[in-house]
């Protein structure tokens, strides 16, 4: 079962940030207003943007050598939602009952395993 572990949240982190790049890339309102409360007039720069980094984050997360990368990807842009859910946004957006803190959450934190776990394949740490 131990080896499964970082499969699993592999899968976690990947569905959380696939499952609102559908939203991100067709203009749902419910995504222009959120972005737009973030970034202003950059809006649509900013959520297609993010959306293309969590794409290609959920990528390298199953890439051999490589999930370091995906998961620093994540790391970085959750850190950025988590952020902007404290300072703009608020916990609750959109009466969604903290949805998407909670999920930004999970994912900062099972992206900060995952690269902790794979720190062995960070190219700029360990110089062999």
């Amino acid at each position: 079962m131990k080896k499964y572990i970082p499969l699993i949240l592999k899968l976690i982190a990947a569905v959380i940030m696939l499952q609102t790049l559908f939203f991100k890339f067709t203009g749902a309102q419910e995504s222009i207003d959120l972005f737009t409360k973030i970034a202003g007039e950059n809006e649509a720069l900013m959520r297609v943007g993010t959306g293309i980094i969590e794409l290609i984050a959920s990528v390298l997360l199953f890439v051999p050598k490589r999930t370091w990368l995906g998961a620093l990807l994540a790391a970085g842009t959750m850190s950025g939602a988590v952020f902007s859910h404290l300072t703009i946004l608020g916990i609750e957006h959109d009466n969604d009952g903290g949805a998407l803190f909670i999920s930004a959450v999970v994912t900062l934190i099972i992206s900060v395993i995952l690269l902790i776990q794979n720190k062995k394949d960070i190219p700029f740490i360990n110089k062999n």
